[in-house]
């Protein structure tokens, strides 16, 4: 078999583990919902066992080791989990030498969207760049930069989170605790709040009519909007606009070739290109308006794909 790698994507929500071959082909994949609420150990667990399920599923494959993408903050030179919000008790949590020891394989840790971001750039649709930005646009705002050829970190490995960028002085409060911040206002968590709003006021009838007794999400308004829903098309081109806005800066911080966009939300690229464009034209110095903003080429494999590069 072609050399390959094992890779893991701990999300708060799922976690995910396949076997990678170095030209990015995920050959197989397992998935459980994570034990979020249970501390460490028993997501470790949990994370060993899906790598035995996976590698069961290719038994003469010889992976070269494993590479981890999980929530940050963490620190990827140590090996370290410093805090994970989305994942109950993950304060300084030595995952690569726990699961070196219990696998018995070389184990490298990276942020989840710089990992995404390093699947984009080496298998998907920024291959060919030298520097691109990609965006992930779900519960909340993440992203990867690579600048030069090489994945941005900064101290700690804190660089890029970008979702936390001030783009507003609404007092619009943010899962970090600060006001006005870019995954406040354009995130998937934004556009749920935004759309629940316009429902208890009775302007959106169809969105109340698919969310039926159920809360209002991203998805109902995705799902409205590409049936042609005018209330629905509405938030999307305002969350357009929030979008814009972002990537502007982006543009203006790190000068890539190429925006990355990835996510639930990101996924709607289609019917909010047009209003993310012309955002980006009256925001922009002139120098940075051409830069494209496609879609993930990998999908939710991205992360998968990149982590197991880490390795590969």
């Amino acid at each position: 078999m072609t050399r390959t790698a094992l890779a893991i994507d701990l999300g708060g929500t799922e976690l995910r583990a396949a076997l990678v071959t170095e030209s990015g082909e995920a050959v197989a994949i397992a998935a459980t919902p994570t034990d979020a609420r249970s501390g460490p150990e028993a997501v470790i667990a949990q994370m060993v066992g899906l790598v035995g399920k996976v590698r069961a599923e290719a038994p003469d494959a010889r992976p070269i080791g494993l590479g981890v993408g999980a929530p940050g903050p963490l620190d990827p030179k140590a090996g370290i989990v410093v805090d994970a919000p989305t994942l109950a008790g993950w304060q300084n949590v030595p995952l690569v030498e726990i699961l070196s020891e219990r696998l018995g394989l070389a184990v490298k840790l990276e942020n989840d969207a710089n990992a995404a971001a390093l699947g984009e750039w080496r298998f998907g649709a920024g291959q060919g760049t030298q520097s691109m930005v990609f965006v992930t646009v779900s519960t909340g705002i993440g992203g990867g930069v690579i600048v030069d050829g090489n994945l941005l970190h900064g101290r700690r490995g804190l660089a890029g989170e970008i979702g936390h960028m001030a783009v507003s002085d609404q007092p619009v409060r943010c899962a970090c605790g600060a006001t006005g911040c870019w995954e406040a206002l354009a995130s998937g968590t934004a556009l749920a709040r935004e759309a629940a709003q316009r429902v208890r006021s009775g302007g959106a009838p169809a969105l109340a009519a698919l969310a039926g007794d159920a809360p209002v999400t991203a998805r109902h308004v995705g799902e409205a909007a590409r049936a042609g829903d005018a209330d629905a098309l509405g938030l999307i081109d305002t969350e357009a606009r929030w979008l814009g806005i972002g990537l502007t800066n982006l543009l203006h911080l790190y000068s890539p070739e190429r925006l990355i966009l990835g996510g639930g939300v990101g996924s709607l690229l289609p019917l909010m290109q047009a209003t993310i464009g012309q955002t980006i034209r009256e925001r922009a110095m002139p120098a940075f308006r051409d830069v494209p903003v496609v879609a993930t080429a990998l999908g939710s494999r991205a992360g998968l794909v990149g982590a197991a590069s880490l390795m590969l």
